[in-house]
């Protein structure tokens, strides 16, 4: 059975609306460009209604390391999540599991890409745009994913409730990752459309 999380939550009515739908885990995301971002007094709040089987994501776009290690002393986060140019060294210094996005460019070497972060809890594929790290509301080409890997993969970029059958027979990947495909707007979520979304995913055992 996928697993699946919920990324860009920031409103503890949202966060409440998601594990009530299911999800697996919750994603907030430290990263100022976006319009699905969180502050410090955010996450804290959305912390707090989380519970001890939810998973809590950190997601970072090529920030300091100040940044995240301030984020880490605050925030409890379970695991962080790199949308950027992180490096291996860079990834595992603050010791905590952490899952790496590879944006699925025409030209990618996916095994090559993937060997670089053996570390890694998971590896999360991403659509990819020029110059927009995630949250593109994009799909790519599912023939793309590897069908074995002893790393677990995480399906992202354009999923909804409309796909998300059709995304999980063409790849049996380890679990989904959704934002935009159950919103209202960005960074608002739309709670019927969570339930949809999880329940068809719940349902792929």
């Amino acid at each position: 059975m996928p697993r699946v999380k919920i990324c860009g939550i920031t409103s503890v009515e949202d966060a409440r609306a998601a594990i009530e739908a299911g999800a697996d885990a919750l994603g907030l995301v430290f990263y100022a460009p976006s319009p699905r971002s969180v502050n410090i007094t955010q996450a804290l709040e959305i912390s707090r209604v989380v519970g001890p089987f939810v998973t809590l994501v950190g997601l970072f776009v090529n920030a300091d390391v100040d940044e995240v290690e301030k984020t880490l002393s605050q925030v409890p986060l379970h695991v962080l999540q790199f949308h950027g140019d992180e490096s291996r060294d860079y990834c595992e210094q603050f010791q905590r599991p952490y899952m790496k996005a590879i944006r699925m460019r025409p030209d990618l070497d996916i095994q090559q890409a993937m060997s670089e972060h053996p570390n890694a809890s998971g590896l999360l594929l991403d659509a990819y745009r020029k110059g927009v790290p995630g949250g593109t509301g994009e799909t790519f080409d599912w023939q793309r994913v590897p069908t074995r890997s002893k790393q677990a993969l995480v399906l992202a970029g354009g999923l909804t409730a409309d796909n998300l059958e059709q995304a999980l027979a063409a790849t049996h990947v380890w679990g989904v990752d959704v934002s935009g495909g159950v919103e209202q707007s960005p960074g608002r979520k739309d709670h019927e459309a969570l339930k949809r979304f999880v329940n068809i995913a719940k349902q792929q055992a």
